[in-house]
């Protein structure tokens, strides 16, 4: 009798990675429960329900639960320690640099599809797969003998731009059993299995609190500043405003003014109209090919530079020292230092990296 695959699935107790234990457990695999307890209660977090929240012992509870009816062991992996350096120490680094960072790209990369499954193996759980419920599809492409990752079906649920980063090794032992299917398609899967956690909240961001609670700053006042060089007001601190931002400003005049640029040395917010917040050109480091080895030409993608915005026509170029030349066929609005920019071939992830 031919031996069962084994697979770690990382349940959250929401109805995504339920669905997806199921599917495998029904495809036949030996599937095993995992969850990453990444909260150590040390900030007052209410509100939305988050990744990063005290919420987080109720959805231990639940994944249990879940674990319980599909009949599958269940682990829990403490990753606090791990998540404040990699992750919450990156954040505060990030934004006091006057960035805006991806704490979900890097969760992803270094935690959830990292430690997780690494820690799991240390404490003696033996697998072959590694498996969430996001919605992206892998395989392996013989032409360019390379793990690929593609969109999942899902236009308003894929979520390639948030595991952009996975490495071939990674992906090489990675299941995503849905991929292939919609939300409501997963919602419906659920129901028709009993799975409770249907009608369950999702997720909304990785900190259900005030993000200035992780960055710990005292007011620091300072001058916000049209790009002409006048101080048309003041601010508590830089890192309170993201590039492209025009609520909250705290400034009045003749017409909507947009964050252009933060200077983190001198603590200024420079704002400008909409179309100073355009541009075509900008660069890229830290990057991650998926598709491709290396790019070593320049090449025609679709760039995505926001998880919410669809991608757009551009062309990408090496640049030296580790970068990529991005340019924009039309001008885009508010490409933020700190995101991500990921790049595609049709459905099909090029790769991707940071925007400098």
């Amino acid at each position: 009798m031919k031996e069962k695959k084994r697979v770690l699935v990382g349940l959250s107790g929401g109805v995504d990675s339920s669905v997806a234990a199921y599917l495998l457990k029904k495809e036949g695999f030996e599937v095993i429960g995992v969850t990453m307890a990444i909260w150590d209660g040390k900030y007052s977090a209410s509100g939305k329900h988050a990744c990063y929240g005290p919420d987080e012992e109720e959805e231990i509870r639940e994944a249990k639960e879940m674990a319980e009816m599909l009949d599958i062991p269940y682990h829990v992996f403490d990753c606090a320690a791990e998540y404040k350096e990699l992750v919450l120490n990156y954040f505060k680094t990030e934004y006091l640099s006057g960035r805006t960072p991806n704490p979900c790209v890097k969760c992803n990369q270094l935690i959830k599809f990292g430690m997780l499954p690494q820690l799991a193996e240390k404490g003696g759980l033996v697998y072959d797969f590694f498996a969430t419920g996001h919605y992206a599809r892998v395989y392996y492409d013989d032409l360019r003998n390379r793990y690929c990752l593609k969109k999942g079906i899902d236009p308003k649920k894929d979520q390639t731009y948030f595991i952009y980063r996975l490495s071939q090794d990674q992906l090489s032992r990675i299941l995503l059993p849905l991929g292939g299917f919609t939300k409501p398609e997963v919602r419906q899967l659920a129901r028709a299995a009993g799975i409770p956690a249907v009608e369950k909240e999702e997720s909304q961001d990785f900190y259900g609190g005030d993000y200035k609670e992780l960055l710990e700053m005292p007011e620091t006042p300072g001058d916000i500043m049209l790009t002409d060089g006048k101080v048309i007001g003041r601010h508590k601190g830089f890192w309170n405003f993201t590039i492209g931002q025009r609520k909250g400003l705290g400034v009045a005049y003749t017409e909507p003014l947009y964050v252009v640029r933060l200077d983190p040395d001198a603590n200024r917010v420079m704002v400008g109209t909409k179309e100073e917040t355009f541009e075509s050109t900008f660069f890229v480091n830290e990057l991650n090919w998926i598709s491709i080895e290396n790019l070593i030409a320049p090449m025609e993608v679709t760039c995505k530079i926001r998880s919410a915005q669809k991608e757009h026509e551009a062309s990408i170029e090496p640049a030296g020292d580790g970068r990529v030349k991005v340019t924009f066929y039309h001008p885009n609005d508010a490409i933020t230092p700190g995101q991500s920019a990921v790049f595609y071939e049709d459905a099909v992830v090029v790769g991707g990296g940071t925007i400098v």
